[in-house]
């Protein structure tokens, strides 16, 4: 186990806010002593507290078609534990190789998409949910046409919206779709839209409309814009630029997130290259935060990334601040990858370098927040059958500090519910805080967001809290529940269904 003492280094950065006290607490990275058996470029944080890795294929063609199974890991218990893949009509495992994701109300993984074939690529109709009880994989109906490359966005009404991807063809996918278990074949389409780009980073926002943040994988991106979504599959959804991003051209494996809490409707992007088709893409330190509650909204420049960075994953974490993390300066350059993480305080719009990591990780990898508190970091795929196996994780500062405990709360929440906590440490809470949990890809997660939680009264042992009406605020599933005390530490998370 690696344990990295930064008091020097904090001293030196008080004036940037850091959270952590000096000489108190000390943040740390640990390589397991395990690796995993395949290269997670999938990543899903379960309800039960475990993570899905998938990756069919691999990025290796000479595994198309053959049975690449998925791993479900206990970090608790550091097992392993495999799952066999599903078959096509043709008795050929269905290949889920850079499909996308995201979860349904009742917290199963829905992953659509994937490869059909390689050398051009073309996308896979198919559609499967995971089930993280029973851990088994179960077949939906397929989509109108292939997605290699997609996106999907779990709505306010539990329904998934699939957009973007190469086709069944190797064309852009120009149809946007919704599933819906109430549909007669599944999925209902729209009309075409522009060429919204592969891997595009998609954030529901409180009024049910979709903000496209300017992030995406490979090619080239086109303007950040809010989509419309219409009343009628015959009609169009519309499509309104928002101005203001610097350097647009380096949304290639950019990370972007809606900023803690989610009713601020602040989303920010960060780092990223130029496009895959110059020689030798080169990172930005870029960072822009648009305020989408704004009437004309437009991206203005935030505090710089203290090291540019592509492939980069960023991870809320219940403090209520951005920890980032993996990447490097140069287009899958594991020399270049070796960078401090960095953590972001949106309170005062300044960066904090925190403990470096072990392990150089680049294309493919992955990071996620676990419900202790911590963030599991995996994979990195410099080139093809360059597999990066091992697992590390994340120590934040607040782990070696005396927390707050949730002793009791509610295991189901409806909108709009009243409830309360039991915590002997009542007196002295600042948040509650749901976390959705982490479902990425190539940088890309539509899942995570932290939704604020507002403390009505309180006594000695308990809070009374409401919840959010809002279902676009709070997509209906599961979430972590977490409370964090004056200094901003947080508890260790309890599961709870928004529904």
């Amino acid at each position: 186990m690696t344990q990295s003492n930064h008091e020097t280094n904090l001293r030196e950065e008080t004036d940037l806010g850091t959270f952590i006290a000096q000489g108190v607490a000390t943040d740390k990275w640990q390589v397991l002593s395990y690796s995993l058996p395949i290269l997670p470029i999938h990543a899903a944080l379960l309800r039960t507290g475990k993570i899905l890795f998938f990756c069919g294929s691999g990025n290796d063609p000479n595994q198309l078609n053959t049975p690449y199974d998925s791993v479900v890991w206990d970090v608790n218990k550091g097992t392993l534990s495999h799952q066999a893949p599903l078959l096509d009509s043709n008795n050929q495992p269905i290949d889920l190789f850079c499909a996308g994701h995201s979860f349904t109300p009742d917290g199963l993984l829905m992953v659509a998409g994937g490869t059909l074939r390689y050398d051009p690529f073309y996308g896979s109709f198919s559609v499967l949910v995971f089930d993280p009880i029973t851990e088994k994989w179960m077949k939906k109906p397929s989509m109108n046409n292939g997605r290699w490359y997609p996106t999907l966005l779990t709505l306010g009404s539990g329904r998934i919206f699939a957009v973007s991807g190469l086709d069944k063809d190797g064309n852009l996918n120009r149809q946007p779709e919704i599933y819906s278990s109430t549909f007669a074949n599944g999925w209902n389409a729209f009309p075409t839209t522009s060429s919204i780009p592969q891997f595009a980073h998609l954030f529901l926002l409180s009024s049910g409309k979709i903000f496209y943040s300017g992030a995406y994988m490979g090619g080239s991106g086109v303007t950040s814009r809010i989509l419309t979504l219409p009343g009628t599959f015959t009609q169009s959804i519309t499509e309104k630029p928002v101005p203001g991003l610097q350097a647009p051209d380096f949304g290639n494996q950019a990370a972007s997130v809606l900023l803690p809490p989610a009713q601020d409707q602040k989303v920010m992007i960060m780092g990223g290259g130029n496009s895959t088709t110059t020689t030798n893409p080169t990172a930005t330190n870029r960072v822009n935060i648009v305020n989408l509650k704004a009437t004309n909204p437009t991206y203005i420049p935030a505090r710089s990334l203290k090291n540019a960075r592509m492939h980069l994953s960023a991870v809320l974490l219940p403090d209520r601040t951005v920890f980032v993390c993996n990447g490097s300066k140069m287009n899958e350059d594991i020399t270049q990858s070796m960078l401090p993480a960095e953590i972001y305080n949106p309170a005062t719009n300044t960066w904090t370098s925190v403990a470096k990591q072990n392990v150089p990780r680049v294309y493919h990898s992955v990071a996620l927040l676990l419900p202790d508190g911590r963030v599991a970091t995996a994979g990195g795929n410099p080139k093809r059958r360059v597999n990066e196996l091992r697992l590390e994780i994340y120590s934040p500062a607040y782990m070696s500090q005396s927390r707050p405990i949730i002793q009791k709360a509610p295991q189901r929440l409806s909108y709009g519910l009243q409830f309360t906590i039991q915590t002997p440490q009542a007196a002295n809470i600042k948040w509650v805080s749901l976390i959705r949990p982490t479902a990425t890809t190539h940088s890309c997660d539509t899942e995570q967001r932290l939704v604020d939680v507002p403390i009505n009264f309180r006594n000695s042992t308990s809070l009374n809290v409401t919840v959010t009406d809002n279902r676009n605020i709070a997509p209906p599933g599961w979430y972590m529940l977490f409370i964090s005390d004056n200094n901003g530490i947080p508890s260790v998370a309890t599961w709870t269904q928004l529904s």
